[in-house]
C-alpha cells in the first residue's frame, strides 16, 4: 500500500512539473515579444540580409560636412523621382520612405529652422503630427494610420536636402564621400497665378537607418537601359546624384545665402568650396607631387636630348676636321712630290756637266 501511495505521489509531482514548464516558457516568450514590439522592425532581418558600406570612423584626420540641394527634375536625380505614382512593385524614393515612417520601421526627426539635423530622442517626429502639419489625408483605425497611394504627396516632393561627409581615413588611406542624412522637401504654392513654389522641408532621416531598406529598392538609373540594375543604396553610395551646395558646417552656422549677396557670389562661393575639396584630394593622393615629378623628368629628358644632339653635332664636326686635315696633309705631300719631280731634271743636267768638265 505504501508503494502504491508513493508511486501516485511521484506521478502527480512529475505531471505538475510538466504542466508548469510550458507556462513559464509561454510567459518568457510573451515578455520577449513585448520587448521586441517596441523596437523598430528594421533592426533585425533587414540589417543582416542587406549589409551596407562600412560606417565612417570617429577618429578620421580630416572631414568636411557639406549640405546639398538636389533638384529631382534634373536627369541625374530623376531615378529618385520616377515613377511618381506606384506602378506595380516600383515606387519612388519619397513613397518608399513615407511608407517606412508610417509603419514605424524608420524614425523621422524634426526639421529645425536653422536647417541642422538632430537625431536625439527628443527630436523624434510623431507620424500623426507630420500628417496633420502638412495636410496629408489619413484614416485612423485602432491607433493605426493608413494613407492611400493617391494621397501620398510624392508628386510634390521634387527636392531633397542631403548631407554628406567627405573624409580621409588615415588607417586605410582612403578618401571617401558618405551620405549621412536625407530630408525630402515638398514644393507647394505654384499655380496659374504664380510660378514660384515654396519649399516645405518635411523631416530628417538618418541614412544609416534607411540604408538596409534602400538596399531593397530597385532603381532604373538610365533612359537608355530600362533594366533596374541598381538599388537606391547603390545610387547614394556611388554618389550618382547632382546637387548644389547651400551650406557647410562652420563655426558661425551660416548658410551661403547669409553672406553671398548676389547669385553670382553664390555661384563663385560654391565653386570655391568644390575647388577646396578637389585640391585637398589631389594633395592627399599626391597628384601635385606626381605632376611636378613628371614635369621635372620631362625637363631632364629634354636637356639630355639637347646634350646628346650637341655631342653628336660636335662629333660630326670633329670627323669633318679630320678629313680636312688628312686632305690638306695629302695635298702638301703631293705638292712636295711634284716639286721634287720638277727639280729632278735640273739636278741631273748639273751632274752631267760637272762630270764632263772633269774629263
Amino acid at each position: 500500500m505504501k508503494r502504491i501511495l508513493s508511486f501516485i505521489t511521484v506521478t502527480l509531482l512529475v505531471a505538475s512539473a510538466a504542466t508548469a514548464q510550458p507556462t513559464r516558457s509561454r510567459a518568457a516568450a510573451t515578455s520577449r515579444a513585448t520587448e521586441q514590439a517596441g523596437k523598430p522592425a528594421a533592426t533585425d532581418r533587414a540589417s543582416l540580409m542587406f549589409p551596407t558600406t562600412a560606417a565612417m570612423p570617429d577618429d578620421v584626420v580630416w572631414k568636411r560636412d557639406i549640405y546639398r540641394q538636389l533638384d529631382l527634375t534634373k536627369d541625374k536625380n530623376a531615378p529618385m523621382y520616377y515613377p511618381v505614382e506606384p506602378m506595380g512593385k516600383q515606387v519612388n524614393l519619397f513613397t518608399y520612405l513615407f511608407r517606412l515612417i508610417l509603419t514605424g520601421r524608420v524614425n523621422a526627426y524634426t526639421y529645425k529652422l536653422d536647417g541642422n539635423e538632430s537625431f536625439d530622442e527628443k527630436d523624434k517626429l510623431a507620424v500623426k503630427d507630420l500628417l496633420e502639419r502638412y495636410g496629408i489625408y489619413y484614416e485612423e483605425n485602432g491607433g493605426k494610420m493608413t494613407v492611400a497611394d493617391s494621397d501620398v504627396p510624392s508628386a510634390e516632393a521634387t527636392r531633397y536636402y542631403l548631407k554628406e561627409s567627405i573624409y580621409m581615413d588615415q588607417r586605410t588611406g582612403t578618401f571617401s564621400t558618405k551620405v549621412t542624412a536625407l530630408c525630402p522637401v515638398l514644393m507647394r504654392g505654384a499655380d496659374e497665378f504664380s510660378s514660384d513654389a515654396t519649399p516645405y522641408p518635411l523631416f530628417w532621416v538618418k541614412y544609416d537607418d534607411i540604408a538596409p531598406w534602400l538596399a531593397k529598392l530597385p532603381m532604373m538609373p538610365s533612359d537608355l537601359n530600362n533594366v533596374t540594375n541598381m538599388t537606391a543604396d547603390d545610387f547614394f553610395a556611388m554618389n550618382r546624384y547632382d546637387g548644389k551646395i547651400y551650406k557647410t558646417n562652420n563655426m558661425q552656422g551660416k548658410m551661403l545665402h547669409n553672406y553671398c549677396e548676389t547669385d553670382s557670389d553664390m555661384v563663385a562661393e560654391q565653386k570655391r568650396i568644390e575647388k577646396q575639396i578637389s585640391d585637398f584630394e589631389k594633395n592627399v593622393w599626391g597628384d601635385g607631387f606626381l605632376a611636378d615629378t613628371t614635369k621635372k623628368d620631362s625637363l631632364d629628358a629634354e636637356m639630355a636630348a639637347k646634350e646628346e644632339k650637341k655631342s653628336s653635332k660636335g662629333l660630326l664636326f670633329g670627323r669633318k676636321s679630320a678629313k680636312e686635315k688628312s686632305s690638306s696633309t695629302s695635298a702638301k705631300n703631293n705638292d712636295a712630290a711634284t716639286k721634287k719631280e720638277k727639280e729632278a731634271p735640273a739636278n741631273t743636267s748639273a751632274r752631267v756637266s760637272a762630270r764632263r768638265q772633269r774629263r
